[in-house]
């Protein structure tokens, strides 16, 4: 066989990832917040773009006309000569924001440490200047549950003072709020709390309390009352009463506090109740309408080849930007008008009634990609008549029922929240025998399907509900 050197022409049809196909993907992805910032880097980088707060838009209702793309529309290669033929912003972008538009006051305000919060109320509890340095210094060992980080010898000898000095120091420390801080272990932050609690209990559940909190953590934890209950001498209802003032107790007091800006969820959809049906509202208050400056189409005319270039290139970003924006926006709005209408019943009667339901079924019905819907649905968050949920609310996997109609997993765990509310707790449920109380309601679970989503939800097993 001969093996030689040639040139051969072909073609192949084959997808390339494009950055502008990226930052579409990454838009659609992005929940409201993050893409208003996204939009300020983008003002901030492209000269071409600007702000125009003067554009007003009319958010489509699920009464309204579906939409849908205009034919005569220009698309991205020809955007150039139709914004230089005078138009301000892409057709159809409706992002921005107009003085009809609601707005949401948003506190701006610092959340106060913890070690803040101790060193101002050190300054008014130590006044020598000796113990006020030890104090900053034991505040600034202590981690964010409010536990102290290391020991009393390990401090003193750091500072050079007597370990006295530091325990009293310590001592007082443990006196602030929040009740427990500055205790080295979990049974002193127990001990603390309840030390301030001693008046609203009586002598010998407060005694069996600080028992049990030194010696019976442990076995607390795992629900052997009865063994509690013979080495103290007592009943096991006594056992539990105790236990129960216990579970009253905070054993990380530090958690209260925290630094930074506190944190808002802030719904990217809200969907309300308008006579038989329901509005949607795409949430782009917080995202400035965008538009392309009118001065860079008189360069785009009269500039030479290079300055014409790159001012075309600015302009080919600015544009490919706000088109992503709104189909962002559009997507975004044909995902939530599926999802009405496949969880109608959801919408009418609340979370009870939530169907199993995949990204699958919804991308067919509005004929895109599976994916383009697990995008348009990731980290976002919706309002609806019953509460704010998250996007990924909607899709959950389900069980059959007795009559062969779907069951979503959310509306099994509901079933099982009740009956163990409704329960008696000396005699409580166990998992067969809320497999057996299901199934007599026409959903057909088994009792290991019932144990995993009583976990899920945080219920205990019954051992260690039962009351006694």
């Amino acid at each position: 066989m001969q093996l030689d050197y040639g040139l051969k022409l072909e073609t192949t049809q084959k997808l390339i990832m494009t950055p502008q196909l990226r930052q579409a993907i990454a838009i659609l992805q992005l929940p409201a917040t993050e893409l208003a910032e996204l939009v300020e880097k983008e003002l901030l980088e492209n000269p071409v773009l600007e702000t125009d707060n003067d554009g007003n838009k009319d958010e489509p209702t699920i009464e309204s006309e579906p939409l849908t793309r205009d034919d005569n529309q220009p698309e991205a290669d020809g955007w150039i000569e139709y914004l230089l033929n005078g138009a301000q912003s892409a057709p159809g972008s409706g992002t921005g924001i107009s003085e009809t538009n609601q707005r949401r006051e948003i506190a701006d305000v610092e959340a106060l440490s913890l070690q803040d919060y101790l060193e101002m109320q050190l300054h008014f509890a130590v006044f020598k200047a000796g113990y006020l340095a030890v104090g900053k210094y034991l505040i600034g060992c202590i981690d964010d549950n409010g536990y102290l980080c290391g020991t009393l010898s390990e401090v003193a000898a750091q500072l050079g003072v007597d370990e006295i000095v530091v325990g009293d120091v310590l001592q007082i420390i443990q006196t602030f709020d929040p009740v427990g801080v500055g205790a080295r272990s979990l049974q002193e932050c127990l001990l603390i709390q309840l030390e301030q609690k001693i008046l609203d209990y009586k002598s010998e559940e407060f005694d069996l309390a600080v028992a049990i909190i030194n010696e019976h953590l442990d076995q607390v934890a795992s629900g052997r009352f009865k063994q509690i209950a013979d080495k103290q001498h007592c009943t096991v209802h006594e056992v539990q009463q105790a236990v129960d003032i216990i579970r009253t107790l905070n054993p990380k007091p530090g958690r209260t506090f925290g630094g930074g800006q506190p944190g808002y969820i802030v719904p990217d959809v809200t969907v309300e109740r308008i006579n038989n049906g329901y509005a949607i509202n795409i949430n782009d208050n917080y995202v400035p309408q965008l538009a392309i400056n009118p001065y860079y189409r008189q360069i785009v005319r009269d500039a030479d080849s290079d300055a014409r270039k790159y001012v075309e290139s600015r302009i080919n970003a600015a544009v490919w930007l706000i088109k992503s924006i709104e189909q962002r926006r559009r997507t975004l709005y044909n995902v939530t008008e599926a999802i009405i209408s496949l969880q109608q019943a959801f919408f009418d009667h609340g979370s009870k009634f939530l169907r199993p339901l995949t990204m699958k079924k919804v991308a067919e019905q509005i004929g895109v990609h599976e994916s383009t819907v697990s995008r348009a649905t990731a980290n976002k968050y919706i309002a609806t008549p019953h509460g704010v949920f998250g996007m990924h609310t909607f899709f959950t996997s389900g069980v059959q029922s007795a009559d062969g109609q779907d069951v979503s997993a959310s509306r099994v765990k509901q079933e099982i929240k009740e009956l163990v509310a409704a329960e008696n707790q000396t005699q409580p449920l166990s998992d067969q025998a809320l497999c057996d109380i299901l199934n007599g309601k026409g959903i057909m679970v088994s009792r290991r399907t019932v144990a995993k989503y009583r976990e899920e939800i945080g219920i205990a097993a019954s051992s260690k509900r039962k009351r006694h």
